[in-house]
């Protein structure tokens, strides 16, 4: 290539980078951006997942211009047709994306141009990008909220299954990872569902204080257009249109209360990850993890590592990273917006898709997971767990104060590990050696089985209790109940 044949090759680039800031900036400057400034500016790379909320309030928002008479039938017809167009081709994997457009509603426009002509530099009449973004990002985020909701429902049943098959199953209940109550493994399990029923809630609260559509608030301050919002929210499944213009480009509130909700969520997920951690050790030996959620060590050929649960008790940082990251972004920003707001998606994406990750992976471990009753049932009779069972027996029977039982007991607990026994296998002469009107029906209540069946209060971890919680919480998901 000659050095002329380059210079005008080098001339005819640069021009046509300029040509794109003109297209994109209108006639206030006069030439492109410069190449870093042109890759810290651009979005496309992320913002790209929103093309379908993009060309969907694109949509509603040109059938209100024509219905308000701002915009000719002919003209609104060909943008809805190449809007049309557009989402095929992104949808088949066609479309041009140009990092000089900066992001997908440029790169939406700039092609509906090139499809229809003219026509297409009406549809941005009567908004701005700033209510343009926050009502693509509110859309998306309204979906993620539906599909992190609906995962959550798929954890809950996979936990209220194995909850139910495991009513009568006891295992050691732990304060300080000490042993010290019998429970039953349902009861342990549906705690968790409790959890995840409190986190939905969360999300339930978040998509009804997001479904304000900011959509007409144009650049910061409305516009002089007769536009109609209620028919543009309406139409994108809003609740209503936002009150104030500033507050609607500027908030991100939604996205933190999201970030907020999965952080404490994937926390829920990090305590039950590190319990299958420690269940599945050869130490405890209460469960056997999948080989679908299990690996193997690359030296040590009888490792069967609990990697899926370790994952997702790590994912718990970058999630709650991302809402802090957010969180701290905004915090300095006056009012309405400012280009720092575009470093709101990166993050939030991200920690959309690591929570489904985990979600996933959790319903996948809980429902493979088998249990090792055997296991769990010694294990739960250890440490004398049924010593309050105990003091129980001596306040209930005896009528003795809560305090001299407690007293009492200790002094049981004490002969017992001295004998080196439980509880259960002390004879009477020994309990009455401690104190004398200890009965033969102290024994009813001792043993792991005794002392779970005997937790009939409301909430407590009786068999029969299980099998009820199970029941209603099944009931409470068919209603649509979160709480």
């Amino acid at each position: 290539m000659s050095d002329k044949t380059k210079n005008d090759t080098n001339a005819q680039s640069s021009a046509s980078a300029q040509s794109s800031a003109s297209t994109m900036w209108g006639g206030r400057f006069s030439a492109g951006p410069s190449a870093v400034m042109e890759k810290i500016n651009a979005s496309i790379d992320v913002d790209r997942r929103m093309y379908a909320q993009d060309i969907a309030g694109s949509k509603a928002h040109c059938t209100m211009l024509v219905a308000q008479g701002i915009i000719s039938s002919a003209d609104g017809d060909a943008i809805l047709a190449g809007l049309d167009t557009i989402l095929r081709e992104i949808e088949a994997g066609d479309f041009p994306f140009k990092t000089e457009l900066e992001d997908i509603h440029m790169n939406v426009e700039a092609r509906l141009r090139e499809l229809i002509g003219d026509p297409a530099g009406r549809l941005h009449t009567a908004r701005s990008r700033n209510d343009q973004v926050a009502t693509d990002f509110k859309l998306w985020m309204r979906d993620a909220v539906d599909h992190t909701d609906q995962a959550l429902a798929d954890l809950q049943s996979a936990l209220l299954d194995q909850a139910e098959a495991h009513a009568d199953t006891v295992m050691p209940g732990f304060t300080h990872l000490q042993a010290a109550q019998p429970v039953t493994f349902g009861h342990h399990l549906l705690a968790y569902v409790e959890m995840l029923f409190r986190d939905r809630g969360r999300l339930a609260d978040c998509r009804q204080r997001l479904n304000e559509c900011p959509l007409g608030a144009a650049a910061l301050a409305g516009t002089s257009f007769p536009i109609d919002r209620a028919q543009t929210g309406t139409a994108l499944g809003f609740d209503r249109p936002a009150a104030n213009s500033m507050d609607a480009v500027s908030d991100r509130d939604f996205a933190l209360e999201y970030l907020s909700a999965a952080s404490i969520c994937a926390m829920h997920l990090s305590r039950l990850a590190e319990e299958m951690v420690i269940w599945s050790s050869a130490q405890f030996d209460f469960v056997r993890m999948s080989d679908a959620f299990s690996t193997g060590s690359s030296i040590m050929p009888q490792k069967r590592n609990p990697d899926a649960a370790e994952l997702v008790r790590a994912k718990v940082g970058r999630i709650n990273g991302a809402y802090q990251g957010l969180l701290i972004m905004m915090k300095g920003l006056p009012l309405t917006y400012g280009k720092d707001m575009q470093e709101d998606k990166e993050q939030t994406f991200a920690a959309v898709d690591d929570l489904a990750l985990c979600i996933a992976a959790m319903t996948g471990m809980v429902a493979d997971m088998t249990a090792n009753k055997q296991a769990m049932h010694a294990a739960a009779g250890e440490g004398f767990t049924t010593a309050t069972d105990l003091a129980d027996w001596l306040v209930r029977v005896l009528d003795m104060p809560f305090r001299d039982a407690h007293h009492v007991t200790g002094r049981v607990v004490a002969l017992a590990e001295k004998k080196g026994c439980g509880l259960e296998d002390l004879s009477l002469d020994d309990m009455q050696g401690v104190e004398p009107r200890i009965t033969e029906d102290i024994f009813a209540v001792l043993g792991v089985d005794n002392s779970v069946r005997s937790r009939t209060s409301q909430g407590g971890t009786s068999p029969d209790n299980v099998r009820a919680a199970v029941a209603e919480a099944r009931k409470r998901m068919q209603s649509g109940g979160t709480s």
